[in-house]
């Protein structure tokens, strides 16, 4: 009976190409048999078009009340005084974890069997900063400055995420990537308490630190050397999009956003109006976060199976989107992954 218990999820199917992506998804979890129940919501340019507001009211709370969305490409307005609307919804739920995997689908590329995972502290540092202008003289922005926060227990959550993460897929490393040479307080802080909590997993996951430059240097070098990165807001959100450049870019590159009461899937990438309703998007960004939430409910099985579909739709079918050197429209894309689920 566990099996076919239905599990409520929020949809949101975003602006630009997200409906469209969101429609494939949904018909793939189908034939899978996802366990998921989805309340359906507006988000984004689509919000504003149904309530006013990019973040409506509604959202937030099937989401409050479900724990669990997935959520297609979002537009934040440009002006307005609107704030993006992924931020707002990671600050609504303290989503403090983005895990962001990077995995190669299709070999032939400028780098093979890439498969690492990045963490991210995903409420703090530059992000939540403190900013003002100092005038001098007659220019009213002479000066910027801006002072970004640190808070031990954030440090502490999103480290300690990072090992239990490497412990529970059976991951062997964990990397500490800072810039606790210049930043000693913001990042010194965050190196710290890494090196302490390494301690506790000793035995079980191995640990090594990265200064951010180096880190990325050596992404491009060697990215095989590394397994599960860990680092705070800023650098996280920089080494996420270079991780994604390796496996072909953000087409490529599914996330996650978790917190202690609710879970967001996305794809990172975003709407693309300019094919918007051509039927060309390629959906596997979110069909990947699906796998992702499948695999935060407990349904490693499905999510196993999914990914083998990919794989076989991919490599063995040979049936490929256009911005993965192919001629699949997003329907034949997902009609084939439907026939390698049957």
């Amino acid at each position: 009976m566990a099996a076919t218990t239905l599990i409520p999820a929020t949809l949101i199917p975003g602006d630009g190409i997200g409906p469209e992506i969101v429609e494939a998804v949904v018909t793939v979890l189908d034939a899978l048999g996802a366990p998921f129940a989805f309340d359906t919501q507006d988000a984004g340019m689509a919000g504003i078009e149904a309530a006013g507001d990019p973040l409506p009211q509604a959202t937030l709370d099937s989401i409050a009340r479900t724990g669990l969305a997935l959520k297609g490409p979002l537009t934040t307005p440009s002006g307005g005084g609107y704030r993006s609307v992924n931020v707002r919804l990671r600050e609504a739920f303290k989503l403090y974890a983005n895990v962001r995997p990077a995995r190669s689908l299709i070999p032939g590329g400028r780098f093979e069997n890439i498969d690492l995972v990045l963490l991210r502290e995903n409420l703090e540092g530059y992000y939540v900063a403190h900013e003002h202008f100092i005038a001098v003289g007659d220019d009213p922005k002479a000066v910027a400055v801006s002072q970004g926060v640190t808070t031990r227990i954030g440090c502490e959550r999103i480290i300690r995420y990072a090992f239990d993460y490497a412990v529970a897929n059976g991951r062997k490393k964990v990397t500490l990537v800072h810039k606790a040479n210049i930043l000693k307080a913001i990042t010194g802080l965050f190196l710290e308490i890494g090196r302490n909590i390494a301690r506790e997993y000793e035995g079980r996951v191995a640990v090594d630190e990265r200064i951010v430059d180096a880190c990325a240097m050596q992404l491009v070098m060697n990215p095989w050397q590394f397994d599960v990165i860990v680092t705070t807001n800023l650098f996280g959100d920089i080494l996420s999009d270079q991780i994604a450049g390796l496996v072909g870019g953000l087409g490529m590159a599914p996330g996650a956003n978790i917190g202690e009461k609710a879970a967001i899937f996305e794809a990172v990438h975003g709407s693309a109006p300019d094919i918007a309703g051509k039927g060309i998007a390629n959906p596997l960004a979110l069909l990947m976060a699906a796998g992702l939430m499948l695999e935060h409910v407990g349904r490693q099985d499905l999510a196993t199976k999914l990914k083998i579909a990919i794989d076989r739709t991919l490599n063995e079918d040979r049936i490929r989107t256009g911005d993965l050197g192919g001629k699949a429209t997003t329907r034949e894309l997902t009609a084939a992954l439907v026939a390698r689920l049957h």
